[in-house]
């Protein structure tokens, strides 16, 4: 239960200032501390108690004078493992030849304890890669480590190549380096080395995006709606006049309709870009969308490059046959069909390439 209240915590520090977020975060980890102590119990061997709960999973493992293991097995969680020297250590406590490692994950700890209390020198983005773990030796009088602690972290985001990460640890205020290095690292998970036991995390700093610039955005606007009007005209041009009937404005016509669409669905999603990216779905969708109506434009401009060769070479013979071969049902069928199906394709092969975060 108490384990199980740092939820109803985390609900009422919405608000909280940084300080006050740290202060939480200190007095739950004390508590952590003080209640996995109490699961630690004598043994001649060896024994371990493992636990899982919704906020917070662990591992106690101790040895005895008694104990037959050459190295104590891993310890793991989730989304966490640690790698210890136990035996070794309970060799140093020459009184007791015992001692006990606990070993746990917080998945929601992120939320007190925030990337954003790592200071650095640079301006850049913090975003915590891993859940935020602990390794304490309870009831173990000389807690020296033999040998550097290993421990690997899962991923939680999305690794950035172009990000530093560092292995960090929680000195009362704020989360620090020292002492904590990254042996090894690929895109799912890093490896961190302390040389001291603590409340660990894997942070994440990338560079911060470009501000953006008022003069340029209104220049933007400006530009896309100057365009939706001169689309607007030139469709109700071609839509309302027709000078010759042996003129086919078909191909005209569904250029500016492609283009206006295009462009006023580009204003939209700049207007409500905030939006727009926190729906994954709703991304994807419009990025599928600003494709087609784009290269449907492109089709139709080369459908209106042949209907006009085929003018130019022979307007007879496009009069006479214009409604078995050229007729505009015909025409809108390659105009949009070959443009869907290279979108449909494209979703197909690369699904990941609509809805990026850009």
């Amino acid at each position: 239960m108490a384990f199980n209240s740092s939820e109803k915590i985390l609900e009422t520090t919405t608000s909280a200032s940084p300080t006050e977020l740290a202060s939480y975060g200190n007095r739950m980890l004390k508590t952590s501390e003080k209640l996995i102590s109490t699961l630690v119990k004598s043994t001649n061997t060896n024994d371990s108690v493992k636990f899982n709960l919704p906020t917070v999973e662990g591992q106690v493992f101790m040895v005895g004078p008694q104990v037959t293991l050459d190295k104590i097995p891993r310890l793991d969680t989730t989304n966490s493992s640690v790698d210890i020297d136990l035996i070794g250590i309970a060799k140093n406590n020459y009184e007791t030849r015992s001692a006990a490692v606990a070993f746990m994950s917080y998945n929601t700890m992120e939320n007190l304890l925030k990337p954003d209390f790592f200071n650095t020198s640079n301006k850049t983005v913090k975003t915590m890669m891993s859940t935020v773990i602990s390794a304490t030796l309870p009831k173990t009088r000389n807690t020296k480590l033999t040998e550097p602690v290993n421990f690997t972290l899962k991923h939680i985001r999305e690794f950035d190549p172009s990000g530093s990460l560092s292995c960090v640890y929680w000195n009362i205020s704020e989360w620090i380096v020292d002492g904590c290095v990254v042996l090894k690292t690929n895109g799912s998970y890093t490896v961190c080395s302390c040389d001291h036991l603590s409340t660990f995390a894997l942070i994440m700093q990338t560079s911060q995006p470009p501000a953006s610039d008022p003069l340029l955005e209104l220049l933007n606007l400006v530009c896309v709606f100057v365009g939706l009007v001169f689309f607007s005209l030139a469709l109700l041009t071609f839509a309302l006049c027709q000078w010759s009937p042996g003129v086919n404005n078909v191909a005209r016509i569904n250029i500016c309709i492609s283009l206006l669409l295009a462009h006023l669905l580009l204003l939209l999603t700049q207007q409500f870009l905030s939006i727009i990216q926190r729906q994954k779905v709703l991304c994807a969708v419009i990025s599928g969308l600003l494709h087609f109506l784009f290269l449907s434009g492109f089709v139709w401009m080369f459908i209106e490059a042949v209907l006009l060769f085929i003018c130019v070479k022979n307007l007879s013979q496009i009069s006479s046959k214009k409604s078995e071969v050229l007729s505009s049902g015909f025409l809108c069928v390659i105009g949009y069909v070959v443009a869907l199906v290279v979108v449909c394709v494209s979703v197909g092969l690369v699904p990941e390439g609509y809805g990026s975060e850009q």
